[in-house]
């Protein structure tokens, strides 16, 4: 491994740190090399705050600060050159007079992509890119995918029987998942812009769709009740989150619940991705019901799968879970007699 991919590898994992709290700005970890030793390291903390780059100079010790000109800044992702919530972090290197700067990958968004490597070399600083470019985009999938491909990160999510089936043939709540699976999933949902769930799965499980057993930031709660059907006694609607009712007949805000109008003539996946991006909501988990499942699954939007299977419990019939086809990547774990299998599209 050489020093660039060394560097980059500790931006990552300094990125990392800021998981949960800089949506919908991406992750970034930056670090600043003197020679081979580290003078100053800094992550993204918090969305509005400094960035990693501001971070990363302002901790060099007193002592070392004569040697920022002599330095060189690792970021794992493209020094932003707009103004936003915080000043161009393009600037400060160059007002730094930092001579080298090493980036992970380019940021997409439209304000920067490709800008913030531009001032840097007319200023005369040397830019190399690309080092650990996968893992730096990976690490902001969801980032990545909302800036180009115009649509939140798709995440499907289902608990499912040995034999295959998501709820029993009745009306009672059918618990599948032992007690750490469930903390597990709320630790998904901490990661999550949003999570949508369908109107029989709103009505009949009455979930709170919250992060109760994790601590981290709640999600925006989803759920899609075109002709507003559901009850407002329902726990979706006890105002403690934003949510957010996709429906066809208003368009209006009440404290912290959203109305947003959709259309019955247009294709209902796409409608629900595209107000996701009317919110910026920059990645979703779905959690149910089976037909909201599947309909994600035929349209071929989504990124990522997480399915539950409790490998004891057999119930012969009931609500057969949804199917995937075009599996690219899969691997399991255990968590005592559940297993959980994560693929990838």
């Amino acid at each position: 491994m050489d020093n660039h991919e060394l560097y980059m590898r500790r931006c990552l994992q300094l990125a990392l740190l800021g998981a949960g709290d800089t949506a919908p700005n991406p992750m970034v970890g930056a670090v600043l090399v003197h020679g081979r030793r580290i003078i100053g390291e800094g992550y993204h903390r918090q969305y509005g705050q400094a960035h990693a780059e501001v971070n990363c100079i302002n901790s060099v010790a007193e002592e070392d600060k004569h040697l920022v000109t002599q330095s060189t800044i690792y970021v794992s992702l493209e020094p932003c050159a707009h103004f936003g919530k915080t000043p161009p972090c393009a600037d400060l290197i160059i007002q730094q007079r930092i001579p080298k700067v090493v980036v992970g990958c380019r940021d997409p968004f439209e304000a920067v992509n490709g800008k913030g490597i531009e001032k840097l070399q007319n200023a005369g600083i040397e830019v190399i890119t690309g080092v650990r470019g996968q893992e730096c985009q990976r690490l902001n999938k969801r980032f990545f995918t909302f800036y180009t491909k115009q649509r939140p990160y798709i995440l499907l999510k289902w608990a499912q029987t040995a034999d295959g089936y998501i709820a029993g043939g009745g009306t009672e709540h059918l618990l599948i998942t032992n007690a750490i699976a469930n903390k597990l999933v709320h630790k998904w949902r901490t990661e999550e812009a949003g999570i949508l769930v369908g109107t029989n799965t709103a009505r009949l499980d009455n979930p709170t769709l919250d992060n109760r057993l994790w601590a981290g930031k709640a999600p925006v709660r989803l759920v899609l009740d075109m002709h507003l059907q559901l009850p407002p006694t329902l726990q979706l609607f006890d105002g403690r989150h934003k949510t957010i009712v996709l429906n066809a007949h208003k368009q209006e805000e009440a404290g912290n619940i959203t109305y947003h109008k959709l259309t019955e003539d247009v294709g209902l996946v796409q409608q629900i991705l595209d107000a996701c991006c009317q919110h910026r909501i920059l990645s979703i988990m779905v959690e149910g019901g089976a037909r909201l499942l599947q309909s994600f699954i035929d349209s071929g939007l989504w990124d990522e799968a997480r399915v539950i299977t409790n490998e004891a419990l057999f119930i012969g019939e009931g609500l057969p879970a949804p199917r995937l086809q075009r599996l690219t990547h899969r691997y399991s774990e255990k968590i005592l007699g559940d297993r959980v299998d994560y693929i990838e599209r």
